[in-house]
């Protein structure tokens, strides 16, 4: 009986271990095209947007959890990686020694292949394993359990609806299909020293660009330390990927999802402290939680992250990094402490 989905791929013959590098000395391609879409109704017909996303189900043997997260590497072009157990922040070991493989979509299936011989497909919301084991897992739609939550009483609406963008230097309206929202590159005009934030973006869909050039933001305390915004669906969860205070600490898990939905990060944040003479006697610390799991408790940051202000004793804004890729925000509301 097979007891993990990487057992049973590997066992169908689906998966090596890790999708192979290209060679040293392969001639460069020419770059594909930019891609960088952030409004769902341009999205609609896209097929291979239709396909990217997380995919979970039963096991054969009814007890174990198998996940997929399927991410689309453009032109039709996806790579697939395989958890035991449940989606990454559902199962602790789900982030465990992930499976890679990859696929070719050829009208509404995306066929796996190893070597010449079709292993696995993935159609109509459903991947399937090849003719030797048979399992299906089907795509599910995850949502931040925080998403919408109303600013409480006494907290400061940074960001709620369009005119709101006033309260924000260099603060401009993005007008979408699906809403009006706040974009990238401006800072809060009111600075805090202690708070209590909540902010949602949007990723954009860049599916032929990659690492920091795919959906790149920050959101920044104090115009001083970012937490990264990023498209890091699929990835390892590095510290400078989504969710990572940017270069000082990578997220416990990685808990980005599929460009285009709606993320949130939840963050107390606590400023170091300086004496008379200007000397830092304490560093600051952050909690915070993306899609409300938490992926760092309390961490010390012992210094700016870069791209912002240097440390000092005085409160600072927000900052919503512009990186040249349009992410889009939301609901942004925070409470001096």
């Amino acid at each position: 009986m097979f007891r993990t989905l990487s057992a049973l791929l590997l066992s169908a013959g689906l998966v090596t271990l890790v999708a192979q590098e290209p060679k040293k000395d392969a001639p460069k391609a020419k770059p594909p095209e930019r891609i960088a879409i952030n409004d769902p109704a341009k999205l609609k017909d896209d097929a291979d947007f239709a396909v990217q996303g997380e995919y979970a189900g039963q096991l054969p043997d009814g007890k174990e959890l198998g996940s997929v997260q399927v991410v689309a590497q453009g032109d039709g072009q996806f790579l697939a990686k395989a958890f035991d157990g449940g989606l990454p922040g559902l199962d602790p070991k789900a982030a465990e020694s992930p499976l890679a493989i990859t696929g070719v979509r050829k009208g509404d299936t995306v066929e796996f292949k190893a070597g010449d011989k079709l292993v696995g497909t993935l159609q109509g919301g459903a991947m399937r394993a090849g003719d030797r084991v048979q399992f299906v897992v089907k795509k599910v739609t995850r949502t931040s359990p925080t998403l919408g939550v109303k600013p409480p009483a006494g907290a400061d609406v940074l960001f709620g609806a369009a005119g709101d963008e006033a309260n924000w230097d260099g603060g401009k309206l993005v007008k979408l299909s699906d809403g009006e929202f706040l974009g990238v590159g401006c800072k809060s005009k009111k600075a805090y020293t202690d708070f209590t934030a909540h902010a949602e973006f949007r990723l954009p869909w860049m599916p032929n660009s990659r690492g920091q050039g795919r959906s790149n933001s920050g959101f920044y305390m104090q115009d001083r330390y970012e937490v990264q915004v990023l498209d890091s669906f699929g990835l390892k969860g590095e510290n400078n990927e989504c969710g990572g205070v940017y270069t000082l600490a990578k997220p416990s898990v990685n808990m980005c999802f599929p460009p285009m939905s709606w993320q949130t990060y939840d963050v107390d944040f606590t400023a170091a402290k300086f004496d008379a003479a200007g000397k830092k006697t304490t560093a600051a610390r952050i909690t915070v939680k993306h899609n409300g799991v938490l992926v760092h408790d309390n961490v010390e940051l012992k210094n700016a992250t870069g791209g912002g202000q240097a440390e000092g004793p005085t409160p600072g804004p927000f900052q919503l990094q512009n990186h040249g890729d349009p992410v889009v925000y939301r609901n942004i509301w925070a409470i001096a402490r």
